[in-house]
């Protein structure tokens, strides 16, 4: 039985998903399996994985359902001890498994290991135009009240999960369109001690044709997902929903600025950003708010192609130190 099951729902994932395989292939732990939901691909996706010859890739075909649920399908063929879910457009770094199996050992009461993200921009050719790395949060044990506030794991490829703390929690909720992640961890949070890898190991890759259709979906379900959090939260950490709801509108303001650089999404940026403010006024103090504004002013101020250029400006240096090649 491999040690670790590598879940993988694909879904259309012909331009990513070999790449995507080759990044687990090359893990400097080898004991594993991918295995592959095909969530009613219409393209060649099928066709790519199957002329990747390894015997521990392991293909199951299901009519198109969601990611929420081809997760659960893939979990529910996993045979490893431990669960790692990776999206089919999503990288790691080589010692991605191996450092968070450390991790595990080190902390054997844990039922998570995650690491830390970059933020892989690319464009409608695949080739990356920016990338920038996720903050190094380092909370570990009991991360419920952390994960309450934001979700500073960033995305379903970062976390390597054991497979009995699964057992505890159930399955992922299909009725969420985004944000299920964020949801999913909440629930293993109330249960289990985290711990993280000081390293950036995830490249969570945005395309600004997926993300602009995604905008009022993802807002739609993050605030579901906070209605949910709350709902379950104890009442002792319920005076946290004025941070978490700050958080969302500066979370809202970063996609529409993103990925919706036109007027209407400029617009709604602002908008979200006054709502941060006037919940909490002291977020002007923060980093993140401050460069939101930056953003913001210079989308107002500049033509979309200069105010563009500022802001990949802003961001590159983070690039030139990732050690990324593509």
């Amino acid at each position: 039985m491999p040690k670790v099951s590598v879940i993988i729902p694909a879904y259309n994932a012909e331009k990513t998903i070999r790449e995507t395989i080759e990044t687990v292939r090359q893990q400097t732990f080898p004991d594993w399996e991918i295995i592959i939901i095909n969530d009613g691909s219409k393209d060649k996706t099928l066709e790519i994985v199957a002329s990747i010859e390894d015997e521990r890739i392991k293909v199951f075909s299901y009519e198109n359902s969601g990611l929420s649920m081809a997760r659960n399908r893939g979990i529910s063929k996993a045979n490893g001890e431990y669960i790692a879910l990776l999206d089919a457009d999503d990288l790691w770094t080589p010692d991605k498994l191996e450092l968070q199996l450390l991790a595990f050992n080190n902390n054997p009461q844990a039922g998570v290991a995650y690491s830390w993200t970059y933020f892989m921009d690319v464009d409608e050719q695949g080739k990356v135009t920016s990338l920038h790395p996720s903050n190094p949060y380092a909370f570990a044990g009991n991360v419920y009240e952390n994960l309450l506030i934001s979700d500073f794991i960033h995305s379903g490829s970062n976390t390597l999960i054991l497979k009995q703390a699964i057992d505890t929690v159930g399955e992922f909720d299909p009725t969420l369109k985004s944000c299920e992640d964020w949801d999913y961890w909440l629930r293993l949070a109330t249960r289990w001690h985290f711990v993280v890898v000081p390293k950036h190991q995830i490249y969570y890759r945005r395309s600004p044709n997926s993300m602009s259709s995604k905008v009022e979906i993802m807002k739609a379900a993050a605030l579901m997902s906070i209605d949910k959090a709350y709902q379950a939260a104890p009442p002792n950490l319920q005076h946290l929903k004025s941070l978490t709801m700050t958080n969302f509108h500066k979370y809202c303001a970063s996609l529409y600025l993103q990925h919706r650089p036109d007027f209407d999404g400029i617009n709604q940026a602002q908008q979200h950003l006054r709502s941060a403010i006037s919940i909490q006024p002291q977020t002007l103090l923060d980093k993140v708010t401050q460069k939101l504004i930056l953003k913001l002013l210079l989308q107002r101020v500049f033509p979309k192609q200069v105010s563009q250029y500022l802001m990949q400006k802003i961001r590159q240096p983070a690039a030139s130190n990732s050690g990324l090649k593509l």
